[in-house]
C-alpha cells in the first residue's frame, strides 16, 4: 500500500490460462490397447457392489442402479459446499511402469486423474457431459512408487456427476496392505478452544482420522491437525488412525491435553470495518490523529512498519515526524489514544511492508531479526497484533517451488517461520491480518511457481503457501481487490475492477476453493467466512478500481444472502462474512467519510 495510492501493478506478468488451456493437462483421447500382460487393477470400478474399494469425501457419494453406463450399478456423487465431491481408490503399482486410467462419466466439470505417480500426476475432464462420456489418461509410474490414488470427483456448486466402468490398466503389484497405527502423538500449543496434534507418518497410509474422546473429531492427509470448538479449561483424550484404500489401522497411543482458561484480550469477533492509519507519513489525504480515527472502524493497521534494508529483517516504526505532519500529536498522547480505542473494543495492529517497504527474509537470521524487530514494536505501542502488507517483491516462489503445501522458496519458508513464532509468543489473542494483491492470490488459479520466463512472473500466488501454513492462526485475510488489472473467476470468465461482478469473483474464490494453475489435486482449501473481508480504495484517488457505495452494497447483497447478484453465480452464500478493509481511513476522512458512513450502516443480518 502506497504513501500516495496503491500503484499500478503488473496482472500481464502472470500468465493467464484460458479454460482451454487448462483443460490440455487433461485431454480426452481414445484408450491405447493394453498389452497382454496388464490387467484391470482397480477394485469395483463398475460400482456393481455399492462403494466397496472407494472412499468419497463428506458422504458425498452413493451407488445407484440409474443412470448407469453398463451392468448394473455406478457412482453418483454430489458437490456441497467446499467439498468437490471426490471419490478414490489407492491401488498398487509396480515402479517404472506404464498405466492407463479410464473410465465413463456424466455431468458438468467431471474429473478423473491419478496422484501419487512419482513422475506427473494427470487428470482428464470434461466440461459438460450430458450423456455418458469417456475420459482417457496415462501416466508412469516413478522409479520408487508402489501405489497410486485413482479418483474423480466434480466441481463446487454444479450439481451432481456419474461415474462407470473406471479401470486403471497396467502391471500389478503386491497387494495394499492396513497401515500400522500411527506413532509418536504429541498435543502443543493448547489454547481456550483448541489444541494442536502431531505425529509420525505410518508407511502406507493416504490419510489420517483423528479421536476426541473416542469420537471422531478430523481427517487429514498430513501427519497433524488442530482440533478446535473446545471448551476452555477441559481435558481432552486424544488418539489417530492412519486410512488408506484397504482399511483403518488400529488407534494410536492416547495423548491428554487440557484447554486454558480463556480470558485476555480476544482476537474480535462479527462483522469488521478495517482500515489503514497514515501513521507514519503524510500524503495529499492529510495526517489523521489516532484519537480522531471516527469509532466506526474496528480494525486499525498502522502504516507502516518498514524495514532497515530489504533483507535485513529488521523492521523499524516511527511516527510521522512535526516536519511532514505538522498536526502529530506527542508520542505520549498517540500512545494512550491506543489504549483508548482498545478500551472501547477496537484493535490496533502494525502494519509491515507497503509499496515501499519491501522486505525479503531470505536467511534464518534475517526471520529472526524480524521476530524480535516487530515484537519490540509491538510490545513499545501495546498493540493488538500485526498485519502482513508485502508488496513487490518481498514475495516470489523459486523455480520448481510448484506446491503450495509444502514451499521451498527462503522468503516464504522464513516468513512462514516468523509468524508462527510471534503468533506463538503471543497466544491466541494475537490478530493476525494480511493484505495480498491479487496476483498474489488468486492468480495462482491461473499460474503458480513455474518461474519467471514467458511473461510469468514468479509473485503470482507467492501469497498461496502463506495463507495456508497459517490458516488455522489467521484471523483476516483482506485481498486488495483493486490496482489489479482483469483476473480469471471459477467461471473461467475475467472480471475487471470497480463492479461487483469482480468483487464477487475474487471473494467467491476465497470461500470456495480453487484448483492451482488448474490442478485439480492441488486445491487451495477454503477459507472460514469470518476469515474474508474485501479489500477496496476508500476513493477515486486512493487507488485504481474504486467501486461505487452501489455496486459495493451489490457485492455484499450477493455473497451474504445471494441476493442482488450480477452475472457471476457464486458457489455458496456466506453471511458470516467478516467485513470490508480499505486504504485508507485518512483518504475515507477526506472525503467525508463515505465508505465508513456506507458500509457501517450495512445490515449484514
Amino acid at each position: 500500500m502506497d504513501r500516495t495510492r496503491h500503484p499500478a501493478l503488473w496482472p500481464s506478468l502472470c500468465a493467464a490460462v484460458t479454460a482451454a488451456a487448462l483443460a490440455a493437462a487433461g485431454l480426452v483421447a481414445v484408450a491405447p490397447s493394453a498389452r497382454a500382460a496388464d490387467t484391470d487393477l482397480l477394485r469395483n470400478g463398475g460400482f456393481e457392489s455399492g462403494l466397496d474399494g472407494w472412499n468419497c469425501t463428506a458422504g458425498s457419494g452413493a451407488a445407484v442402479s440409474s443412470p448407469v453406463h453398463s451392468g448394473t450399478g455406478a457412482l453418483r456423487a454430489t458437490p456441497m459446499g467446499s467439498d468437490n465431491a471426490q471419490c478414490s481408490q489407492t491401488v498398487a503399482v509396480q515402479p517404472n511402469s506404464a498405466y492407463t486410467l479410464s473410465g465413463w462419466v456424466q455431468g458438468s466439470y467431471v474429473y478423473l486423474g491419478a496422484s501419487g505417480t512419482g513422475t506427473t500426476d494427470v487428470s482428464a475432464w470434461t466440461q459438460s457431459a450430458p450423456s455418458w462420456q469417456q475420459l482417457t489418461t496415462t501416466f508412469r509410474t516413478g522409479a520408487n512408487t508402489t501405489s497410486v490414488t485413482v479418483y474423480t470427483h466434480g466441481w463446487y456448486g454444479t450439481g451432481a456427476y456419474g461415474a462407470d466402468d473406471v479401470t486403471l490398466t497396467g502391471p500389478g503389484g503386491a497387494p495394499v496392505q492396513i497401515p500400522t497405527a500411527p506413532a509418536g502423538l504429541t498435543a502443543s500449543g493448547a489454547t481456550a478452544s483448541s489444541v494442536n496434534l502431531t505425529w509420525s507418518a505410518s508407511a502406507g497410509a493416504t490419510g489420517y482420522t483423528v479421536y476426541r474422546d473416542g469420537a471422531k473429531a478430523a481427517s487429514v492427509s498430513g501427519t497433524s491437525a488442530t482440533v478446535t470448538g473446545l471448551a476452555p479449561a477441559t481435558s481432552y483424550a486424544f488418539q489417530v488412525t492412519a486410512t488408506n484404500s484397504a482399511g483403518e489401522s488400529p488407534k494410536s497411543a492416547t495423548v491428554t491435553a487440557a484447554t486454558t482458561s480463556g480470558g485476555g484480550n480476544p482476537p474480535p469477533s462479527g462483522h469488521a470495518l478495517v482500515g489503514y492509519l497514515h501513521a507514519s507519513f503524510a500524503n495529499g489525504a492529510g495526517y489523521t490523529r489516532m484519537a480522531d480515527v471516527p469509532a466506526d472502524w474496528n480494525i486499525i493497521d498502522l502504516a507502516f512498519g518498514e524495514p532497515t534494508s530489504p533483507t535485513s529483517g529488521d523492521i523499524r516504526f516511527t511516527p510521522c515526524p512535526v516536519s511532514e505532519c505538522p498536526t502529530v500529536e506527542p508520542l505520549a498522547d498517540f500512545k494512550a489514544a491506543i489504549k483508548a480505542k482498545q478500551a472501547a473494543g477496537k484493535k490496533v495492529l502494525i502494519s509491515i511492508g507497503g509499496q515501499n517497504g519491501q522486505v525479503q527474509l531470505t536467511t534464518a537470521a534475517a526471520r529472526d531479526t524480524f521476530v524480535s524487530s516487530v515484537s519490540k514494536i509491538i510490545d513499545d505501542y501495546g498493540l493488538d497484533g500485526l498485519d502482513i502488507d508485502f508488496e513487490g517483491h518481498s514475495l516470489s516462489l523459486n523455480t520448481g517451488d510448484t506446491d503450495f503445501r509444502s514451499p521451498t522458496t527462503p522468503v516464504v519458508v522464513n516468513l512462514i517461520d516468523a509468524l508462527k513464532t510471534l503468533k506463538a509468543k503471543y497466544g491466541p489473542a494475537f490478530v493476525l491480518t494480511m493484505a495480498p494483491e491479487t496476483f498474489f492470490v488468486q492468480m495462482g488459479y491461473q499460474y503458480y511457481g513455474s518461474g519467471p520466463w514467458g511473461g510469468q512472473d514468479p509473485r503470482c500466488g507467492a501469497y498461496l503457501p502463506v495463507i495456508y501454513a497459517l490458516r488455522d492462526s489467521l484471523t483476516l485475510l483482506h485481498v486488495q481487490d483493486y490496482n489489479s488489472g482483469s483476473i480469471m473467476g471459477l467461471d473461467n470468465q475475467y472480471h475487471s475492477m470497480g463492479g461487483s461482478d469482480f468483487h464477487i469473483a475474487m471473494t467467491d474464490m476465497l470461500l470456495t476453493g480453487f484448483p492451482v494453475a488448474g490442478d485439480a489435486a492441488k486445491t487451495f482449501p477454503a477459507l472460514r467466512p469470518d476469515q474474508v473481508a474485501i479489500g477496496l480504495p476508500a476513493s477515486s484517488q486512493a487507488g485504481n478500481g474504486w467501486t461505487s457505495p452501489a455496486e459495493v452494497t451489490k457485492t455484499l447483497d450477493c455473497l451474504t444472502r445471494k441476493a442482488n447478484c450480477g452475472s457471476y453465480a457464486t458457489h455458496g452464500s456466506w453471511p458470516g462474512l467478516r467485513g470490508l478493509m480499505t486504504w485508507s481511513i485518512n483518504w475515507d476522512r477526506f472525503n467525508g467519510g463515505e465508505f465508513s458512513k456506507n458500509y457501517d450502516a450495512y445490515p449484514w443480518s
